[in-house]
């Protein structure tokens, strides 16, 4: 499915910005890049990345508070054309899914987001967690990109 055709020329932003404002905020940019108005404002999110996804929903994973040990980790899933919150994936006791940050959607229509230690996938259509599919340990992930392979592949088992 194609973004809707109001959002796809506007570029996205999320985080804290300078004044420490912007914690639970993802902002959309006109198309001419002078003025951002604010699409997402939810008190649960702490912004880490961000992409679009097939259905043109913007997708975000999330740690808060951010840096805390006992931090909630989630991927977060709004309506590009109000801000509202789709649904939340929650990897809980499937993998650990700390400091989540690279969001990617792989050929296989699955969402992978590096995190600490693993990436984990999960099923965007079912919502439902895969688990992690690499286990690291010392990764900190801060993005995936994927390549095609001439040996074997790693896939999901669902």
């Amino acid at each position: 499915m194609a973004r809707p055709p109001t959002f796809a020329p506007q570029p996205l932003s999320s985080g804290t910005g300078p004044d420490g404002k912007g914690d639970d905020t993802i902002v959309t940019f006109s198309g001419d890049r002078t003025g951002a108005v604010r699409l997402v404002e939810d008190p649960e999110l702490s912004p880490l990345d961000l992409t679009v996804a097939p259905n043109g929903n913007v997708v975000v994973s999330s740690e808060r508070p951010f840096g805390a040990l006992d931090a909630v980790t989630t991927v977060r899933e709004y309506d590009p054309e109000n801000g509202r919150l789709v649904r939340v994936f929650s990897a809980s006791d499937v993998a650990e899914f700390r400091r989540p940050r690279g969001l990617r959607f792989g050929a296989d229509g699955h969402l992978y987001c590096a995190a600490q230690d693993e990436v984990v996938a999960f099923d965007f259509t079912s919502g439902r967690c895969l688990g992690a599919i690499v286990r690291l340990t010392r990764l900190h992930g801060q993005a995936l990109a994927f390549f095609s392979t001439v040996g074997p592949s790693l896939t999901c088992e669902e």
